[in-house]
């Protein structure tokens, strides 16, 4: 029995290493199961610019001067040429809204820095959506808006500089929390997004830092065959500051991405309440992998905006250290739509408080809208967010056939966190080799027809996990053994529950 713990010790102390060596340095090589769904090739930009010209940004770099013109008379001269590549001398450029073209390629170099504006003036109000809301809204800094075959590489950095937005939302929740308005925080902020891609097609973010995003830093809406590769999410500590957030979007490649931020590191959303449902655009075929979140909401989130749909999605070989949740679903009683036909595959958590969580009634405070009576004039965004979802069940949500295989847990505090609606329980969810260890197992509530096959859980109460209001529900095996409490658990079965760290596990991904 000692020979089988200490076992299990080594094997914990190996794959941490593997987690460390994962952040120090992350490969583009990622191996592609071939067991996946067909789709999953076809995601992401299909094309890039060709670099037949270069145009050079005449501005200083002096990190002072305010280059927006200049940077921006050189991506259209690019553009009206036919297309090729933007640089930058070595520098730091202050700029406000970017507008990139068809057929550009804006590098920023590693010794090139763009820093956000602090002038709001900067930043002109467009139509957009934020938060599942069609509304206008200040531009982002890097904004690629109605265009096709758009690049923006390089190593350098995109710094949005977003203290002062973040302190503005601060100040006005407080104001607004007083008034019973905290669900029109986010919105009436208004605070600048890094970079939006905008009802384009073959669009490539790739090797950048981006940092200090003053609201979400990534948001892909409206688009397809949108690759977001080997970005790097730093300093991200300001409210709502997502990673990559895709966005009723479709053919979606996210990978080799290390992400810190404030709130959830990947997202998938489809529009919120009464006018998501009127878009009724889905989020579908997206492929998350090979990417590591650090702090943030959740390694792979899906809503709270789930009005026009999210389906065929794949996410696999992610790592989380120290994320707040692991693979978290999330939508609310007026939001409506579903969450279908997912895969969750090869995860590993390494102190993620919360792996498994499914919610249909998020953040009441923030999910449902009320005027109050003595409120006068009333802007636009209001009235829509509070437009009555009708019928009332039109507003339940689903979340049903979702696999999640192969995942790895240690340091958790509560591994199963599951609440559905008496009427819409949560359905058809399987696990497949799971190996956790945490305090507690958790609960499960309102579900149906959930499968657990080679599931073990260590915690330390060694309590069963907590089934209510459910039919055809399977549960985890549970032990305890608390003089051990930071070895994994073996599963029954002699294969390994994560392949892709136990293979070879001194090797990187």
């Amino acid at each position: 029995m000692l020979n089988h713990l200490i076992r299990f010790v080594l094997a914990f102390f190996i794959s941490s290493i593997t987690v460390s060596s994962i952040a120090v340095a992350q490969t583009s090589l990622v191996s592609v199961p071939s067991d996946l769904p067909k789709w999953t090739k076809d995601v992401g930009a299909r094309n890039v610019p060709k670099a037949a010209r270069t145009f050079v940004v005449d501005a200083d770099g002096d990190g002072v001067t305010n280059s927006t013109k200049a940077i921006q008379k050189a991506i259209n001269d690019c553009a009206k040429a036919g297309g090729g590549l933007v640089t930058f001398k070595p520098g730091s450029y202050v700029t406000g809204a970017l507008f990139l073209k068809s057929n550009v390629n804006l590098r920023i170099d590693k010794d090139v820095t763009l820093l956000g504006s602090q002038d709001d003036a900067n930043y002109p109000l467009l139509p957009t959506r934020v938060a599942g809301i069609e509304m206008k809204w200040p531009a982002a800094l890097i904004n690629v808006n109605d265009q096709k075959n758009v690049k923006i590489s390089g190593e350098g950095t995109i710094d949005g500089h977003g203290e002062k937005r973040w302190e503005r939302y601060w100040s006005l929740r407080v104001k607004y929390e007083l008034r019973g308005l905290r669900w029109a925080s986010d919105y009436d902020a208004q605070r600048v997004r890094l970079m939006v891609v905008w009802k384009s097609s073959d669009v490539t973010v790739e090797n950048l830092s981006l940092k200090r995003s003053g609201f979400w830093t990534v948001q892909v809406v409206y688009s397809d065959h949108v690759t977001v590769d080997g970005i790097r999410i730093s300093e991200n500590g300001g409210p709502s500051t997502d990673g990559v957030d895709i966005d009723s979007s479709s053919n979606i490649l996210v990978q080799n991405c290390d992400i810190d931020n404030n709130d959830d590191d990947i997202c998938l959303k489809a529009g919120r309440d009464c006018d998501g449902l009127r878009v009724n655009r889905p989020t579908e075929y997206v492929v998350i992998r090979n990417n590591i979140t650090r702090r943030g909401g959740g390694i792979v989130s899906f809503g709270s905006e789930t009005s026009g749909g999210i389906r065929h999605v794949v996410a696999y070989k992610n790592t989380g250290i120290m994320t707040k949740e692991g693979i978290r679903f999330k939508s609310a009683k007026t939001r409506g739509g579903f969450v279908e036909d997912v895969l969750i595959r090869d995860t590993k958590m390494d102190g993620v408080p919360l792996p498994f969580t499914f919610t249909l009634n998020w953040n009441p405070s923030y999910s449902y809208a009320t005027i109050p009576k003595d409120e006068k004039n009333i802007p636009p965004h209001w009235i829509v967010m509070n437009t009555p979802v009708t019928p009332p069940e039109k507003g339940f949500c689903q979340f049903r056939n979702i696999r999640i295989e192969n995942v790895q847990i240690v340091r958790a505090k509560r591994v199963f966190t599951a609440t559905g609606l008496p009427e819409k329980p949560i359905i058809n969810v399987s696990f497949l080799n799971v190996a956790g260890q945490g305090d507690e197992a958790g609960s499960i509530d309102y579900a149906r027809d959930w499968t657990m096959r080679n599931v073990r859980l260590q915690t330390k109460d060694g309590n069963p996990i907590q089934v209510l209001h459910s039919e055809n529900v399977e549960t985890p095996e549970v032990i305890r053994l608390p003089f051990v409490r930071n070895a994994p658990v073996k599963p029954r079965s002699s294969a390994c529950a994560v392949p892709h760290l136990c293979d070879n596990p001194a090797s990187p991904r």
